[in-house]
């Protein structure tokens, strides 16, 4: 009997232990998800809806498409009607095209195609590919690899390319994404847009040295580098293991994982200028977003040590969670749009941003991965 009770004892007690070891409860980060669009849906019911701000935009521009990579993200592991109709009816409204067509070479432009690949293999039908292939085609043709002069556009365009090559079997869009990648990488401006020895990216040829943060050094934007790191996860989530140049997006993942871990904030996140805390400094939600989505998806894969970035992921979750997430959903210290530090500032718990949904997109990518999580 004694040794029955003790057996018992001891499952209660390793079962308690494993318990309190769990870093996230993977139904309490889906419901914190589901709250967060819920409150977006709500607000912009109508997909059509243009976006005011200092002028009248398209609901079908760069803010917009980075929720709807979120959406997608949310309806992977949690597949709802509900998010699959309202990312349906967006791409239907806009006849499953770009601001400004075709010919368009901007990446804020064909971002949007993210969502409407996704769509498309969840049900296909030619006739909604007409204008992402016609856009995307042309830049198998056309010379020029800097397009992608300002960090953002990374990750807007890059996945594009990546679901384009396995979605047509062609590895002329690997190749092209490389190359378009190593000209922003190392080309771009003087010396590229990546310091590698510092493991950060310059947001684009106008902060490059010697341009410096009032503090002297140099100036990372922390969404900027947000952006890179998210694309680079995207991408390796795409493309097949056998994909030219693979391995380059994985080392440079490693790389601005190791960089980042070492300036998290102790609450958290992470400021808003990377190596000055004093310039703005304070809570912000999209760069950390994107930093914890990068880390997580590395660590799910393999490409991260768990026991390294385990606990930076969790308190940056939990960072966005105790102090930016609200009781209906709305998502504080969401910097607006902007290209470094001092935009959209101050930043603070209950401010409304002038784009909310890129905020939430970054959010939800992070939510995602934490899901997925194996502990």
């Amino acid at each position: 009997m004694k040794k029955v009770f003790l057996f018992l004892s001891l499952t209660i007690a390793i079962n308690t232990v494993s318990t309190a070891q769990q870093p996230f409860d993977r139904e309490e980060v889906l419901e914190q998800m589901q709250l967060a669009n819920k409150y977006f849906m709500q607000k912009w019911p109508d997909v059509g809806k243009t976006i005011i701000t200092n002028k009248e935009r398209p609901s079908h521009i760069w803010t917009r498409a980075v929720y709807y990579e979120g959406l997608m993200a949310l309806h992977e592991i949690f597949p709802k009607k509900e998010y699959y109709n309202y990312a349906l009816d967006w791409a239907n409204f806009h006849n499953w095209g770009f601001r400004s067509g075709n010919e368009t070479r901007n990446a804020d432009d064909y971002c949007a195609a993210q969502t409407y690949i996704d769509l498309y293999n969840l049900e296909p039908k030619p006739e909604k590919l007409t204008n992402t292939r016609a856009a995307m085609q042309k830049f198998l043709h056309t010379p020029q690899n800097g397009d992608w002069d300002w960090i953002d556009a990374i990750q807007m365009g890059m996945p594009v390319f990546a679901k384009m090559g396995v979605l047509e079997n062609d590895e002329r869009y690997f190749v092209k994404m490389y190359d378009m990648y190593m000209y922003s990488r190392n080309i771009e401006g003087e010396n590229g847009l990546f310091n590698e020895e510092e493991g950060l990216w310059w947001r684009d040829a106008d902060f490059d040295p010697p341009y410096t943060e009032p503090n002297g050094e140099d100036s990372y934007w922390s969404r900027g580098n947000g952006w890179v790191i998210a694309a680079l996860a995207k991408v390796l989530d795409i493309i097949p293991e056998d994909a030219p140049h693979r391995q380059q997006y994985i080392d440079d993942l490693e790389i601005m994982a190791d960089a980042l871990i070492k300036v998290q904030r102790e609450d958290g996140f992470w400021n808003v200028s990377l190596h000055d805390e004093n310039h703005f400094g304070g809570k912000e939600l999209t760069g950390t977003a994107f930093f914890v989505y990068g880390m997580a998806y590395g660590v799910n894969n393999g490409f991260l040590d768990k026991e390294k970035y385990l606990p930076a992921i969790e308190k940056g979750w939990n960072a966005m969670i105790n102090d930016g997430l609200h009781d209906d959903g709305f998502l504080g210290y969401v910097q607006s749009t902007g290209k470094e530090p001092k935009d959209g500032q101050p930043l603070s718990y209950d401010k409304v941003p002038d784009f909310e949904d890129y905020g939430l997109g970054g959010f939800l990518l992070a939510g995602s991965e934490i899901y997925k999580m194996e502990f």
